[in-house]
């Protein structure tokens, strides 16, 4: 069963980390250089879907990632899954102090009711986002390693 539990944690963390790697290293840059206002609207969808998706999985991976550690606690490898649970703790800590807020304003922006900073705001969300994506790698490799 802890095996199963293993691979299931390791595939669900990995998926999220490719999901937000490619926001942040593809998605958001093609966006951003679209003509005229279509990659604000891109952005803006984006905030909208992922938005109401991405809780649910970081708050799985987390449950999953600390249900690992306690399955596992006996085993060799537990203190790099309790690591590992630790960063995804911090990830969502960073997603409800930072990201979220951001996220919440871009989701109801359109091209006429703009608030004057609104370069900014998406800068400091993809600065933000970078470090949150370094985080929840950091929990994958631990993971893979403690699999392997």
């Amino acid at each position: 069963m802890l095996d199963a539990l293993q691979v299931f944690t390791t595939v669900v963390v990995g998926l999220m980390v490719g999901v937000e790697f490619c926001v942040a290293v593809f998605v958001h840059p093609i966006l951003d250089g679209l003509p005229g206002d279509n990659g604000l609207r891109g952005r803006t969808r984006g905030a909208q879907l992922l938005g109401a998706v991405m809780p649910f999985w970081y708050i799985g991976s987390l449950v999953l990632g600390a249900v690992w550690a306690i399955a596992g606690r006996h085993h060799h490898e537990a203190g790099l899954v309790v690591t590992a649970a630790a960063l995804l703790v911090c990830s969502v800590i960073m997603s409800v102090l930072l990201l979220v807020p951001i996220n919440n304003r871009v989701k109801t922006w359109t091209a006429d009711g703009l608030p004057a900073d609104w370069k900014r705001q998406l800068n400091r969300w993809d600065r933000f986002h970078h470090v949150r994506v370094a985080v929840i790698i950091a929990a994958f490799a631990l993971l893979v390693t403690a699999l392997t």
